[in-house]
């Protein structure tokens, strides 16, 4: 792969190593197929390595949850899509590989965000409040703002199902939490503090 879906470990090689106290960043979560799912995710990256992920969607039903993970690519050139599926290919040598849709470096199954071993990108899920909108606030010890394993560069997506946390009865369920399509994505960047 090349171009804008390349691995994060080949785009920012050359990204300043900031500080690992008060670095900021956001996502501007949109609905490419039809604009009724949008927010944003702000992430804080604390003294004591943790990031916080806080936020708001909006037109997540009351009560309904729905799957909320960091996705390993940044291209929503093709919408939500692009942000990192199971894409397989076939060559002479390798017969089926896949390229992981959350962000997962250490090559662990689907969990939940509790579980000690996990996707990187397995935040879980999010929660429709009053008014259909799902407002979140949690720490996370996986995720990094700097360093080798930052997901400046990824995305958010919001899927269209709840996440079962890698705990079904589908093969699916360790590879995605069977959560569905995806209603919203947003690349992380930055913030102007």
């Amino acid at each position: 792969m090349g171009g804008v879906a390349q691995k994060m470990t080949d785009t920012v090689k050359n990204a300043p190593v900031l500080g690992s106290s008060g670095v900021h960043a956001v996502a501007v979560l949109t609905d490419p197929s039809n604009g009724q799912v949008y927010g944003h995710v702000d992430f804080v990256e604390a003294n004591d390595g943790t990031v916080i992920v806080s936020g708001e969607i909006k037109n997540i039903p009351d009560k309904q949850k729905r799957g909320f993970h960091i996705h390993e690519f940044g291209d929503t050139t093709n919408g939500c899509t692009s942000a990192g599926n199971y894409h397989r290919f076939l060559s002479m040598e390798f017969a089926c590989l896949y390229v992981g849709a959350h962000y997962n470096p250490d090559n662990n199954e689907h969990a939940g965000p509790q579980d000690q071993l996990r996707h990187v990108g397995d935040l879980g899920n999010i929660v429709g409040g009053s008014g259909n909108v799902a407002k979140f606030n949690f720490k996370d010890s996986l995720i990094k703002l700097t360093g080798s394993r930052s997901i400046i560069g990824r995305s958010v997506v919001v899927h269209e199902k709840e996440d079962d946390l890698g705990r079904g009865n589908t093969a699916d369920s360790k590879k995605t939490g069977n959560a569905g399509g995806r209603m919203a994505c947003g690349v992380i960047g930055f913030k102007k503090s």
